[in-house]
């Protein structure tokens, strides 16, 4: 299964950096890679929450429904996605660190079923991805 894991020094506090990072309708603001992104749902993020993610794949734009599996605010919130053709799961975890805090991202992305064949292809093109959200990230987390 393909891995993206980085962890990002922010100038913020967990609980904002959290806050920000637990509304994945932000994704676009901060990740080159989702077109769009808005939240389905009204209300508190908790369990359930919904979000759309645009991104592009394969020449086109695809839709990746993302829910939120686990959270515990302001330490650890997880998003999942899972399409006929591929799953995501994204795993944010927040600890305060001076008067900031270090935000872990940790993202598995895989096709599923005969498509699973082309997941090792599928690990250099994420790696890419995930190196512009982690340097886009790195700016939004430290600014005021």
């Amino acid at each position: 299964m393909p891995r993206y894991r980085t962890v990002i020094r922010s100038s913020w506090n967990a609980r904002k950096a959290f806050a920000y990072m637990s509304d994945f309708s932000n994704a676009a603001l901060w990740d080159p890679g989702v077109v769009a992104a808005k939240r389905r749902d009204h209300g508190v993020v908790g369990v359930g929450s919904m979000f759309d993610l645009t991104v592009p794949f394969a020449g086109r734009t695809m839709v990746l429904g993302y829910r939120v599996a686990e959270i515990d605010a302001p330490h650890r919130v997880v998003f999942a996605a899972s399409t006929d053709r591929l799953e995501s799961v994204d795993t944010l975890t927040f600890t305060e660190r001076g008067d900031g805090c270090e935000m872990t991202y940790d993202a598995k992305l895989s096709f599923k079923g005969l498509a699973a064949l082309a997941n090792p292809l599928l690990a250099l093109g994420f790696n890419r991805v995930g190196d512009r959200a982690r340097d886009s990230l790195r700016k939004v987390l430290s600014s005021d």
